[in-house]
């Protein structure tokens, strides 16, 4: 793919919008395609599902082909966790906490800048359409915005951690007020 000038690569990503991004990769789950590329006014987009890659090969996505998969399971320390969070996201369900997932891949910011305060604090009562985090996707923040009024109980992810499609965010005990 021939380099372009940044304006013209900002002009690409502007092409992409959110929605379309999230209503393709629903429609690839739906349909259990396995691998997927395209594209768009210059800019490419290729997600992948199944199999982790074998060892030897590199997952990092290049700059102009990001990587839009289904969440991976953690490697090192952290691989014993996935069976006590699945475990507790049960058990949040069944106490009525909405869970705010990501709907795209990216690193979680949980502020605007490096030294702002947090959007959202454990205990933090938020209303609909208040920004919760921002997620960083193909240099686009995005800011993710609660979809339910409640409190805060849960942050699952640190700031500056990567996140993947579908992964949880946040846990939030909705409140019972109607407006």
């Amino acid at each position: 793919m021939a380099q372009k000038t940044p304006r013209a690569g900002e002009a690409s990503a502007a092409a992409w919008d959110l929605r379309e991004i999230r209503k393709l990769i629903d429609l690839l789950v739906e349909r259990e395609i396995g691998e997927f590329e395209m594209e768009k006014d210059g800019l490419r987009i290729r997600i992948k599902r199944g199999e982790a890659p074998s060892l030897g090969v590199s997952t990092a996505p290049a700059a102009s082909s990001p990587v839009f998969a289904p969440p991976a399971p953690p490697a090192g320390p952290a691989a014993a966790a996935p069976s006590r969070a699945g475990a507790s996201e049960g058990a949040e369900a069944v106490e009525g906490l909405h869970i705010v997932k990501s709907p795209i891949v990216g690193t979680f910011y949980a502020s605007a800048a490096p030294n702002a305060p947090p959007f959202v604090k454990l205990g933090d009562v938020v209303q609909v359409g208040q920004v919760l985090c921002i997620i960083e996707a193909m240099k686009l923040m995005n800011e993710i915005e609660s979809d339910v009024a409640g409190e805060v109980v849960r942050i699952y992810v640190e700031n500056g951690q990567p996140v993947e499609y579908g992964q949880s965010l946040f846990a939030i005990k909705p409140s019972h007020k109607k407006p």
